[in-house]
């Protein structure tokens, strides 16, 4: 099939419904990761911030292990070998639920946890310890200074980064297509099957995420400033 023809994949209704469905379940996929991740990253901080002795070398072999697999191996061994070993009654409940779209979560989740927990912990670590004496000395106690004091900075120091690991792990969805996720992915390569339309389709699917990443972007650095105004106010 020869010629640029961008109009064979925008006007066919069964192409734009899978590229539809595919954004959905790439933002389901990617919400539901992110809210895994930030969860688990804030309680592995606690973790390690700790008094516990053995607190901080766990959370450091967490960290190392999904820092330094690769990202769309963890998804494999989440997928084609965990869950094959679940109960057969789990592993049935979870064909019937999307379990490819399930794994891809966990995978995920799991992995951006680790990146996440560092960049608040990085966060916490610019936090002048000045500003910890200064919040005991206006009668806060530990928890009430790390509540109103110390977390508020901290955070707010960690959100460039942070908004940097949330565009990636947008992107990363990409990678549930190897475990059957029907995502944005998935489904420019099921059209690309259909229309022989290679170059058009993938080149609709690059726009889409570049879309979605740069509003993510954006997000993130209206948030970051107005954290920043914010913080300068109450100084």
């Amino acid at each position: 099939m020869s010629g640029f023809d961008l109009s064979a994949i925008l006007a066919n209704p069964e192409y734009r419904a899978m590229l539809v469905h595919g954004v959905e379940m790439t933002f389901i996929i990617y919400a539901g990761s992110w809210i895994l991740a930030m969860s688990l990253a804030i309680l592995l901080l606690g973790i390690r911030i700790s008094p516990l002795r053995f607190a901080e070398p766990v959370v450091k072999g967490y960290v190392s292990y999904h820092r330094n697999v690769p990202t769309l191996v963890q998804l494999m061994l989440w997928y084609f070998g965990i869950y094959t070993l679940m109960p057969q009654g789990l592993t049935d409940w979870l064909a019937n639920h999307n379990a490819e779209a399930i794994f891809a979560v966990i995978g995920l989740g799991l992995c951006q946890a680790a990146y996440f927990s560092e960049d608040l912990r990085s966060g916490l670590r610019s936090v002048s310890p000045g500003q910890m004496e200064a919040a005991k000395a206006l009668g806060h106690g530990y928890v009430s200074a790390m509540r109103f004091v110390i977390m508020p900075q901290g955070i707010r120091n960690a959100l460039p980064p942070l908004i940097n690991h949330s565009v990636s792990l947008f992107k990363n969805s990409s990678l549930a297509i190897v475990v059957g996720a029907s995502e944005l992915t998935h489904a420019v390569k099921e059209i690309d099957n259909l229309s022989f339309r290679t170059f058009e389709i993938y080149l609709v699917g690059t726009v889409i995420y570049l879309f979605f990443s740069l509003i993510i972007m954006g997000i993130g650095a209206s948030v970051s400033m107005r954290t920043d105004l914010a913080g300068r106010g109450r100084r």
